[in-house]
């Protein structure tokens, strides 16, 4: 699939993700961020629930590895550049992985377009360090959603059990 037909049967995806949403009928969520009326980033992602009596993290869900959140990666769509940590993401589709640790979490924006969770280092555009911290009780719910830190950033932030880490993104 070439990287147009992937952008525009994300894009496709993501406007007819909400009906199918208010029907009951998928797991999928969508969080996004509007940076004005015309610019918008938009990651899709499957909900996950997990069991908060026993741990999840470096179990179910292993530490140091790429991973895709109930094995399907998160999507973004850009329709403007964007930043984050300083490395450009041009317009367009990409899949984005965690990397979770005890420490630090890592960010994995990746070129392809491919929900079927597999994982290609070849495929990583960029690989970014997320600010972690713990939350005050726990989650247990997988869920990311943006919080505008800035009139041009946007904090994408992740939660799960007592964990979140979140990393920004910024209009360029």
């Amino acid at each position: 699939m070439t990287r147009l037909s992937g952008c525009i049967a994300l894009l496709a995806s993501l406007l007819w993700a909400p009906s199918l949403r208010a029907q009951g009928t998928s797991a999928l969520a969508t969080a996004t961020c509007n940076f004005d009326a015309n610019n918008q980033i938009a990651v899709e992602y499957q909900r996950l629930t997990v069991n908060l009596k026993k741990p999840v993290f470096g179990r179910e869900i292993p530490y140091n590895k790429p991973w895709a959140p109930g094995g399907r990666p998160m999507t973004l769509f850009a329709n403007l550049p964007i930043a984050v940590d300083g490395h450009d993401i041009p317009i367009g589709a990409y899949t984005l992985f965690l990397v979770p640790s005890e420490k630090q979490w890592m960010l994995v924006v990746s070129k392809s377009t491919d929900t079927s969770g597999r994982y290609d280092e070849a495929d990583d555009l960029w690989r970014v360090p997320m600010d972690s911290g713990e939350l005050p009780s726990p989650e247990g719910e997988f869920s990311v959603y943006f919080g505008h830190i800035a009139p041009n950033q946007c904090s994408m932030r992740v939660d799960l059990e007592k964990a979140r880490a979140w990393v920004t993104f910024e209009k360029k």
